[in-house]
C-alpha cells in the first residue's frame, strides 16, 4: 500500500474531519458514505423482510433513513410507494394515546386498520384524481371512508389517527341505537365493523375493515402500485404505559398477520428486540407466524468496519495517511491495520491488557454484553473532541503519528456513560430512578443482600428490581443461579461514579 506524503498537521486533519452523528436521523446525506450494503439491507430493500428487530442504537433508524432516501428509486423503478405511518422525527403520532382512555387489544386492532386504510386510501385517491383514472374497487373504499369523516385531504398523520380514534370510540359497547358485532361485542352506529358482518348487516350496508382493506388492495393492484406502510420509533410512541404498549403492539402484529396476504399493501415495522421479547413473554401465540423478519446484530469485525468507514469518509484523513479508501475497505486485515495507525495499540499498557478496539467495545457494551453502534460512534466523536482540547491546551500530540491518543479515548468515556445513562436508561425506566440513585458511588458488584440493604427492600422486592435492571441492560447477572451477582458494566460506571470491586 502506498502511504503517500503527509502535507497537513495532525491537528488540522482532526479539526477538518467529521465522523458523522451517533443519531441516524441527524446523519442526513452523509449516512450513505458510511453504509455497507449487507445481505440484511438487500433483503429489506427487495421487500423480502417486513420486520426489523434490533437493540437500542443498533441501527434500525439508520436502515429506516436509508429506505427514505431510496423512496424515489422504489417508486420509479419498482412502483413501490414508501409511506411513513409514524413521524420519523419530533413528537410520535401515537404519543397522544397515553392520555386517552385505554383501548383494549381488539379496539387497537381496529384502530390500526382504520389508520392504515386512511393513509393508503388518501394516496390512491390523489393518484386517481390527478390522472383521471376510474378504479371502482378503490373508489368504493374511498367513498365509505369519506362518508365517515376518515379521509380529510391534506392533513397530518396525527389528524388521521385522531379521526380514526374518534370514529372507533363511537362504537364502544353499550352505545344505543346501533348494531352489535357478534365477533367483538362492540355496538356500531356506523357502517364499518371490526369483525365480519352478519348477512343482515351486509344487507344493511355494513362492511368490515378486512373487506375494505381487500378492496383497497385490489385498487392498488389495478394501478400496479405496492404501498409500504412503515413504522419506526414505536419504543418512544408508547413509552409511558406498559399496558398501552402491550395492547398496541400485540394488536399491531396481529394486524400485520391479518394483512399478510394482501399483495399490494404491506406493513413494515422497526422495533427494539427487548420490546418484542416483552410482548412475547406476556403471551402472544401468533409470534411463531412472524417469520419475515431480521434481527440486527454486530460483530467485532462489523463494528471495526463501521469505525474505519467513518474515518475514511474524510478526504483529509485519507490524504494524511496516504491511503485509498477502496483499498483499505477491501480486506479485514487492512481495516485493522489502518485502525491501529489512527489509534494506539492499547489504552492501558500491559501484557494482559486488551487491545484498543477490544477496550472500546467492552466499555461501550451494556449488561447484555452487546455494543451498539450508537455508543461506539459517540466514543469516537467524544475522543476527537478530547484530542483537540488536549492539543489546544499545549499537550504533546500522540506518539507514532497517531491521530487520537489513549488519553483522549480514556477522557471520552464519561461523556458516553452519562449520555447512555441519562438519555436511555433513566429516560426509559423512570420507575427505577430512586433505586439507581442509591447506587451512586457504591461498588460495581452487588449481591441481592447488599442491594436489599441499599434499597431498604424485602428480598422478594429486591430480586424483582434487580431483574428489571438486568432486562434494562444496567446489570449483568453473574454467579450461581441461587446466589447471583449483579455486575455493572463499564458503560454505566462513570455516570454513577461507581467504585471497582464487590460490595
Amino acid at each position: 500500500m502506498n502511504y503517500g506524503k503527509i502535507n497537513m498537521t495532525r491537528k488540522a486533519v482532526l479539526a477538518d474531519a467529521g465522523f458523522g452523528s451517533r443519531i441516524a436521523e441527524d446523519e442526513g446525506d452523509h449516512l450513505h458514505s458510511y453504509f455497507v450494503e449487507t445481505d440484511q439491507w438487500r433483503r429489506l430493500l427487495s421487500g423480502e423482510v417486513d420486520i426489523v428487530f434490533g437493540s437500542k442504537g443498533a441501527g434500525k433508524s439508520a436502515l429506516y433513513s436509508l429506505l427514505v432516501a431510496k423512496k424515489d428509486e422504489l417508486r420509479l423503478g419498482r412502483r413501490t410507494l414508501f409511506l411513513a405511518a409514524e413521524n420519523p422525527r419530533g413528537t410520535p403520532v401515537f404519543r397522544d394515546l397515553t392520555a386517552e382512555q385505554p383501548l383494549s387489544e381488539e379496539q387497537f386492532r381496529g384502530l390500526w386498520k382504520l389508520y392504515f386504510l386512511s393513509i393508503a386510501a388518501d394516496y390512491l385517491r390523489h393518484q386517481l384524481t390527478s390522472q383521471n383514472i376510474k378504479n371502482p374497487a378503490a373508489q368504493s373504499v374511498i367513498h365509505v371512508l369519506t362518508e365517515h369523516g376518515l379521509l380529510a385531504p391534506g392533513v397530518t398523520l396525527l389528524s388521521r389517527l385522531r379521526a380514526a380514534l374518534g370514529y372507533l370510540r363511537k362504537f364502544i359497547p353499550h352505545v344505543e341505537g346501533g348494531v352489535t358485532d357478534p365477533h367483538t361485542g362492540l355496538t356500531f352506529t356506523g357502517k364499518i365493523t371490526l369483525g365480519e358482518p352478519t348477512s343482515e348487516q351486509r344487507t344493511a350496508g355494513y362492511r368490515s375493515l378486512d373487506d375494505l382493506l381487500s378492496q383497497l388492495n385490489l385498487g392498488f393492484q389495478q394501478v400496479n402500485i405496492t404501498v409500504w406502510l412503515v413504522l419506526d420509533r414505536l419504543d418512544v410512541a408508547f413509552a409511558e404505559s406498559d399496558t398501552l404498549e402491550g395492547n398496541a403492539l400485540r394488536a399491531l402484529f396481529r394486524t400485520y398477520l391479518d394483512t399478510l396476504g394482501l399483495s399490494h399493501i404491506k406493513t413494515k415495522i422497526f422495533l427494539r428486540d427487548d420490546i418484542w421479547r416483552k410482548i412475547v413473554s406476556g403471551g402472544f401465540r401468533e409470534a411463531s407466524h412472524v417469520t419475515r423478519s431480521l434481527t440486527l446484530s454486530w460483530t467485532e469485525q462489523s463494528l471495526l468496519n463501521l469505525i474505519v468507514r467513518r474515518l475514511l469518509a474524510n478526504e483529509a484523513v485519507c490524504n494524511y495517511y496516504g491511503v485509498n479508501r477502496i483499498e483499505v475497505l477491501a480486506t479485514a486485515e487492512l481495516q485493522r491495520e489502518f485502525f491501529y495507525r489512527v489509534f494506539p495499540e492499547q489504552i492501558d499498557i500491559g501484557k494482559n491488557r486488551p487491545k484498543t478496539l477490544d477496550w472500546m467495545l467492552s466499555r461501550t457494551a451494556d449488561g447484555s454484553k452487546r455494543t451498539a453502534p450508537r455508543e461506539l460512534i459517540h466514543l469516537l466523536l467524544a475522543a476527537r473532541e478530547e484530542q483537540l482540547k488536549l492539543t489546544e491546551l499545549g499537550n504533546s500530540e500522540p506518539e507514532d503519528n497517531l491521530l487520537i491518543g489513549k488519553n483522549a479515548i480514556r477522557l471520552a468515556l464519561p461523556a458516553v456513560s452519562k449520555a447512555r445513562y441519562e438519555q436511555t436508561l433513566c429516560a426509559e425506566n423512570p420507575g427505577l430512578l430512586p433505586f439507581l440513585h442509591k447506587l451512586e458511588r457504591e461498588k460495581a458488584q452487588q449481591t441481592l443482600g447488599s442491594l436489599a440493604a441499599l434499597w431498604n427492600c424485602s428480598a422478594e422486592k429486591t430480586s424483582e428490581l434487580a431483574e428489571k435492571l438486568v432486562e434494562a441492560g444496567f446489570f449483568e447477572r453473574r454467579g450461581a443461579k441461587d446466589a447471583p451477582i449483579f455486575w455493572v458494566p463499564m458503560l454505566y460506571r462513570d455516570a454513577l461514579d461507581l467504585v471497582q470491586g464487590a460490595a
